[in-house]
């Protein structure tokens, strides 16, 4: 898969400077269209020269790495949602929103994963270099393939580690079923080795094989697994999926994917399960399609079909197929 475009989000802070730099790093990286969006902090009022200094940001980025940045401005969320629409990654800060109406809404995060389903990296620290090592967080389902796929598209060149937490019943409630200790033992162990069999399929798959792939298992709390996996490992990135859920279902249940957000101290990519690229071929075929021109005739006359100009059907750039 081809990452082609991005869109960082800044609101003009230090923060905003952050998420700038490592959306131009990836678009050097990818040979990617880079586009920046001012959107205010939420419950803030506009910045003024928002539109001369996010231009005089564009031009620097441009000098300092070798690319051309386009510029654009959003006034509400629902403006960042359209724009997102329409592109491959989203960069942006961990944004909060202290207002009564996020209680329910949820994290301006949540909000953009459900509109948008666009991959979204959250940036947190500043961006000097390329990502070194990532931590893929899988879930040993087929949306995990898709999840190393887009990991080891993002990071060309990094080492990319595979982790899943078996979250199995405590050996003290296994034990108040009356299980003896050797049936505990021996249900921890075969858990161990399905996931084994699972993370060798993920690790062998033709998308990984670009990168230095490890993988590693541990047990527990996934959210609070990921965190401590990431401070052995030194990742720089984590990647973590996102399940569909309502707003109501991130506020009551909680999501994995948002408290291992919550917990890292490291840039975390969300990607939302059944994403699909805004540059991929099944989205520039909707985009590109010309609908059959109609026009009215008499009765008995005959009608000569029109189609539309081969100009119409030239091919677009083509993004490599995902992995199933």
């Amino acid at each position: 898969m081809n990452i082609q475009t991005l869109l960082a989000v800044t609101d003009l802070s230090v923060r905003g400077h952050h998420v700038l730099e490592r959306a131009a790093l990836l678009a050097l990286e990818h040979s990617a269209r880079l586009d920046i969006l001012y959107l205010p902090a939420p419950g803030n009022p506009p910045c003024e020269a928002s539109g001369c200094r996010l231009a005089h940001q564009a031009l620097q980025l441009g000098q300092r790495h070798g690319i051309h940045v386009h510029t654009t401005t959003a006034r509400t969320q629902a403006d960042l949602v359209a724009r997102g629409r329409g592109v491959d990654l989203i960069v942006t800060s961990d944004r909060t929103d202290r207002r009564v109406q996020a209680l329910w809404r949820g994290p301006p995060l949540a909000q953009l994963l459900r509109a948008c389903q666009r991959p979204v990296l959250v940036v947190r620290r500043p961006a000097s270099a390329p990502y070194q090592r990532l931590l893929v967080a899988v879930d040993l389902d087929d949306a995990s393939r898709r999840l190393v796929a887009l990991a080891s598209a993002l990071g060309t060149k990094s080492e990319v580690e595979l982790f899943h937490a078996l979250h199995t019943l405590p050996a003290g409630k296994l034990r108040s079923a009356d299980l003896s200790e050797h049936a505990i033992k021996a249900i921890h162990q075969e858990s161990a080795r399905r996931a084994g069999e699972r993370m060798f399929w993920l690790t062998d798959s033709s998308s990984a094989r670009r990168n230095r792939v490890y993988a590693a298992i541990g047990r527990g709390d996934p959210a609070r697994q990921i965190g401590v996996q990431q401070q052995h490992s030194g990742a720089d990135l984590v990647v973590v999926g996102k399940p569909p859920a309502s707003a109501l279902g991130d506020l009551l249940l909680g999501s994995t994917a948002l408290r291992a957000l919550a917990a890292s101290t490291v840039d975390v990519l969300v990607v939302p399960h059944g994403f699909q690229l805004a540059s991929g071929p099944s989205a520039l075929r909707r985009m590109t399609a010309v609908p059959p021109t109609r026009r009215r005739v008499r009765a008995g006359t005959a009608v000569t079909a029109i189609r539309p100009s081969a100009a119409s059907h030239a091919p677009g750039p083509q993004g490599r197929r995902l992995m199933s």
